[in-house]
């Protein structure tokens, strides 16, 4: 359950869908049982420039999530960033917490760094982005 364009543009189509129905007071997401989410897609990106990324808005839509007026509840295993973006979270208890990019060469690109330093502190989120270490629930 990667987080790949398609899906977080479904993802944002059904959350302006929630946002505009009356009948909805709050919004849930939550992936299997397994896990949230497995993160980015890497497969997805792992071909692409900085350049190509920059110049298509490569994670344009992944903001939607935070843009949404009603309260959105993560309800997770897994899945930082799209947490992040979220009102409430839910995590079960072996659930981890990073910011792995730097594993793979690069930086979290959907405001990992901006929500988590807000979320964790200064210290503790340049730890966690420079390293790939993670965190518990």
């Amino acid at each position: 359950n990667a987080l790949c364009g398609g899906l977080m543009e479904e993802l944002s189509q059904a959350l302006e869908a929630l946002e505009k129905d009356p009948q909805v007071g709050a919004i849930v997401i939550t992936g299997s049982e397994k896990a949230f989410a497995a993160g980015a897609d890497i497969k997805e990106m792992q071909n692409k420039t900085f350049q190509e990324c920059y110049s298509s808005s490569f994670l344009a839509g992944w903001d939607k999530v935070s843009t949404i007026r009603k309260p959105i509840i993560a309800a997770l295993g897994g899945g930082c960033e799209l947490a992040m973006m979220c009102d409430i979270i839910y995590a079960g208890e072996k659930a981890q917490f990073g910011q792995p990019e730097i594993l793979l060469g690069t930086i979290p690109g959907a405001g990992g760094t901006q929500r988590l330093t807000r979320a964790v502190g200064k210290s503790l989120a340049m730890e966690m982005v420079l390293t790939g270490d993670r965190i518990s629930a």
